[in-house]
């Protein structure tokens, strides 16, 4: 009688439901690595649970830090969005406010020598400057003066009397105060008229 491997021994103490030979016996190293490995279903069942158990904990620990925000598009019944004792008017989608834009006095045409419109149309044929060119009318020290504001930053402003000599200039330059000659002239001048100003 031929003596029996360790292996058949050893499966031949088993009962024949485990008494299998081993499913990779025979086969080389190289051919046993690129085989599936199987796995019973025990292990099936385990690797399940484990995997409902660790979804349902991050669905519960992310369900935690949700937040919920509803924008409401209509005021509740009591017109109020806080407590009556300290009320607050619920906001309207309509706008309360009107935008009103800046009404300028219209310019004064009547009172324009003939070498201030000179003067204007000198303005009118070079570029527009910003800020615009304006010319009041102001009545100082007893006399009829026009003013004829800077085109722009250390130009001086001037001041002119009735037949358009030179008086002063009384603000602008480098100091913003103009050349001196007149420093009572934003204390004193009155009467302000708008005779002309850049339409452009």
């Amino acid at each position: 009688m031929k003596k029996q491997s360790h292996d058949n021994r050893y499966h031949s103490t088993l009962p024949s439901a485990l008494a299998k030979p081993f499913p990779n016996q025979g086969v080389s190293r190289k051919k046993r690595a690129a085989l599936p490995v199987a796995t019973t279903p025990c292990q099936d069942k385990n690797m399940k649970i484990a995997f409902i158990a660790a979804s349902c904990f991050l669905a519960t620990a992310c369900a935690t830090n949700q937040v919920t925000v509803e924008t409401p598009t209509t005021p509740p019944d009591t017109g109020f969005v806080s407590n009556p004792a300290s009320p607050t008017p619920a906001p309207t989608s309509a706008n309360t406010v009107d935008p009103v834009p800046a009404r300028l006095a219209p310019p004064d045409t009547t009172h324009r020598p003939q070498w201030l419109q000179e003067r204007i149309a000198n303005v009118l044929s070079e570029r527009k400057r910003t800020p615009i060119i304006r010319i009041m009318r102001y009545d100082y020290k007893g006399q009829t003066v026009y003013y004829q504001s800077a085109p722009c930053c250390d130009q001086y402003s001037t001041v002119f009397d009735s037949k358009g000599r030179v008086l002063c200039n009384p603000d602008g330059g480098i100091t913003g105060k103009g050349d001196g000659k007149c420093p009572d002239f934003d204390k004193n001048k009155t009467n302000e008229k708008l005779v002309w100003q850049d339409p452009r």
